[in-house]
């Protein structure tokens, strides 16, 4: 899945008590732990290239980071541990798990496949890109009734107001 559909999901399902931002970041941390750095060092000494890298140029360390951030095993053991002392952000963390079960559908065995048992075990399911245009209209189709439904929600609140047409705005 791409990094801002993770970040849109993590604020959308685990965004609470004016937590969304942290929701948002923990959404996308499995990719900013390994591809952001990636990208940063690319971005600073000029080797930035937009689209799919070749396997072969990227570091070591990339793979290494990736399989830690995307492991459900470390996710859930920093998720117990956060609980023990903060409920809330445990709770907000819970969008760093969200995105693993995201990944393992929609990565295959050929790109950095999500080995989410990872250090218990190698397993990788060989799922489908999540580029193909079914996976991403599905993914988009979800986000939009998921933030659809928040709209009406808040709006039903009175706390959209640009939504509300009153006799005030009415008014010259």
């Amino acid at each position: 899945m791409d990094i801002f559909s993770h970040g849109l999901w993590g604020y959308a399902l685990f965004g609470r008590r004016g937590l969304g931002w942290l929701a948002c970041f923990f959404g996308v941390f499995p990719d900013l732990v390994s591809f952001g750095i990636l990208t940063v060092i690319n971005i600073t000494n000029g080797s930035f290239q937009f689209g799919k890298p070749d396997p072969a140029v990227i570091p070591t360390w990339t793979f290494i980071s990736y399989d830690w951030s995307h492991s459900l095993v470390i996710a859930l053991i920093t998720v117990f541990i956060v609980w023990k002392f903060n409920k809330l952000i445990a709770f907000t963390m819970l969008a760093w798990i969200f995105h693993i079960l995201l990944d393992i559908p929609t990565h295959s065995k050929e790109f950095f496949p999500t080995k989410f048992l990872w250090p218990l075990s190698d397993i990788a399911f060989n799922g489908i890109s999540w580029g193909t245009p079914w996976i991403w209209l599905s993914n988009a189709g979800g986000l939009s009734v998921v933030y659809g439904i928040m709209v009406y929600k808040h709006y039903k609140k009175g706390k959209i107001y640009f939504l509300k047409w009153t006799k005030r705005q009415n008014t010259i």
